[in-house]
């Protein structure tokens, strides 16, 4: 067996375009599976996505297996807040990922990109206070 590297990506974002209601699970699906597509990871199970309708939380939810861990997407349709994890036992370019999140029209965004193998160490503690496209330019070159 090959050794595991245990990396998660946490993004919080405030976005333009959340997906809305009629977003349809199907699509949401498709696009998540574009995402582990492009990141290079293999489904294991899924995407499973669903619209939550309850008051005050309605919004996106989807949730993959990969064959080396999870992605899991959560989104609000009111606040237009996005919430992404992309936890894996294997490497991945995160400028994948935010390159990917940037469909939503990104106003703020903020993410943590954490090293769990050994301890819970950070590697980047970037943030974006203020999201524009110079600095999507900057992280995706």
């Amino acid at each position: 067996m090959s050794h595991l590297i245990h990396k998660h990506l946490l993004i919080s974002a405030k976005v333009n375009s959340p997906p809305l209601f009629n977003y349809s699970s199907d699509k949401l699906n498709a696009n998540i599976r574009k995402l582990i597509k492009n990141i290079d990871m293999e489904i294991l199970s899924g995407p499973h996505s669903a619209y939550c309708n309850e008051p005050g939380n309605e919004g996106w939810s989807s949730t993959a297996i990969i064959t080396t861990s999870s992605i899991t997407f959560h989104s609000w349709t009111e606040s237009g807040q996005v919430e992404l994890d992309v936890y894996s036992c294997r490497e991945f370019d995160i400028n994948t990922v935010f390159q990917w999140i940037s469909q939503f029209e990104i106003e703020k965004l903020n993410y943590k990109y954490i090293d769990r193998e050994l301890d819970f160490k950070e590697i980047s503690s970037d943030s974006f206070d203020i999201w524009s496209n110079k600095k999507i330019d900057r992280i995706v070159s």
